[in-house]
């Protein structure tokens, strides 16, 4: 059995963003697949392909740049601020 951690050991952040671009990378090749195994032809299946793709890589590219940003900007502040928030008229 696996030793447990004391409970104020902090746990570390699940990667979302890579789970996000494996099921999309997944969904690249499955969808040709059905595609083709539903009738569609093979350079309409590529097609789809190529542009599941092409959105994978583009999302991939802007989840990347965002959590590097969001790494940046709470170093930039020093972490969480813990100050109330100042009231908007």
């Amino acid at each position: 059995m696996p030793a447990r951690r004391p409970s104020s050991d902090p746990r570390p952040a699940p990667d979302t963003a890579s789970d996000v671009i494996r099921w999309a990378a997944f969904s690249c090749v499955l969808v040709p697949v059905v595609l083709v195994w539903y009738g569609t032809s093979l350079a309409g299946a590529t097609g789809a392909a190529l542009g599941l793709a092409a959105v994978t890589a583009a999302c991939r590219v802007l989840l990347r740049r965002s959590e590097r940003c969001a790494r940046h900007c709470e170093a930039q502040r020093g972490g969480r601020h813990t100050r109330e928030q100042t009231p908007v008229d």
